[in-house]
């Protein structure tokens, strides 16, 4: 559901991207690095967020974790639409940045690129990132954001494949349909943290993986 963002919000930056060499496998491997770039910025914003999620754990809140990251997420999603033009400001360093690595034709400026463009202000990326606190460890959550970059390749590839001749780019829909993806996934972390579990004296957990296994 994310790629469907990802189509209509970066399928123009993926076009733009540069590539070393004109052979195939030069052109796959550019494609493959500035990925990798973005994929590992993911990462470390899951290592971020993990530390909050492993504090609250600390804290002896890990029963309310799961429910509490699910309405945040409802929050995010509806609460912050009129902040929307705000959170999606893309800083000027961070512009400044991309166009020098955009200008550059080396595999570790390619890298750097896609790097550089995990770190632009995104919706879909806070949604995910604020969803990795439930893990409640640090190297969960870092996988949670490795799995939703993955996650976004095969839309991202098709479309730096297939060029101008794949026009669900153009599509404003696939945009208004991606958010649907995030409703879910609350909804889920709502579910599993159902009244039963959360407020029962009887309830002995003590990790957030039993808490998400119930």
């Amino acid at each position: 559901m994310g790629s469907l963002h990802c189509a209509g919000m970066c399928g123009a930056l993926v076009l733009m991207t540069p590539v070393v060499g004109h052979s195939r496998t030069s052109r796959a491997a550019s494609r493959a690095f500035y990925h990798l770039g973005r994929i590992i910025t993911y990462s470390l914003i899951g290592l971020l967020f993990g530390m909050i999620g492993k504090s609250i754990v600390f804290a002896g809140l890990q029963r309310w974790l799961s429910f509490v990251v699910g309405v945040l997420m409802l929050i995010i999603l509806f609460a912050a639409i009129p902040l929307k033009a705000q959170l999606t400001r893309i800083p000027v360093s961070i512009k400044s940045l991309f166009g020098k690595f955009l200008r550059q034709r080396s595999y570790s400026s390619i890298f750097a690129l896609g790097a550089t463009n995990g770190l632009f202000p995104c919706g879909l990326v806070y949604i995910a990132a604020t969803a990795s606190i439930a893990t409640g460890a640090i190297a969960s959550a870092a996988v949670y954001m490795i799995l939703f970059g993955m996650g976004t390749l095969p839309m991202l590839l098709s479309i730096s494949f297939a060029g101008q001749r794949l026009n669900l780019v153009r599509f404003p829909l696939l945009r208004k349909l991606a958010p649907f993806g995030a409703v879910v996934v609350a909804l889920l972390l709502i579910v599993r943290a159902r009244p039963v579990t959360l407020f029962s004296p009887r309830s002995n957990l003590r990790c957030p993986a039993c808490l998400l296994s119930q």
